[in-house]
């Protein structure tokens, strides 16, 4: 079993408030986890207007379908036009990792 995280750091542009931050990291939050079925959520930077921390996770069988979907998701992200792809972090795990 393989076990991946992907962690974006992400800037909001043109956002002045928290209301207009959840209208954009909540449709980007929802369609990481249609799209790629992982589990996704803001995980940080929850006052900040401007910033917003998202990460997915995900659990499969083989560590070739987590680095795809894992190098998927975070190609979408790269290329929303209203965000910031600041860093990323990255953890891909074997169940039989210590």
């Amino acid at each position: 079993m393989w076990t991946g995280t992907l962690e974006f750091d992400l800037l909001l542009d043109d956002v002045h408030s928290l209301k207009q931050k959840r209208s954009l990291v909540r449709p980007l939050v929802a369609e990481l986890a249609r799209k790629f079925a992982v589990s996704a959520a803001e995980t940080g930077q929850l006052e900040l207007h401007r910033r917003a921390e998202v990460g997915i996770g995900i659990v499969a069988a083989d560590r070739a379908h987590v680095v795809e979907v894992l190098d998927s998701a975070e190609r979408l992200v790269a290329y929303r036009p209203e965000v910031q792809l600041l860093s990323t972090r990255r953890r891909v795990l074997s169940s039989d990792d210590e």
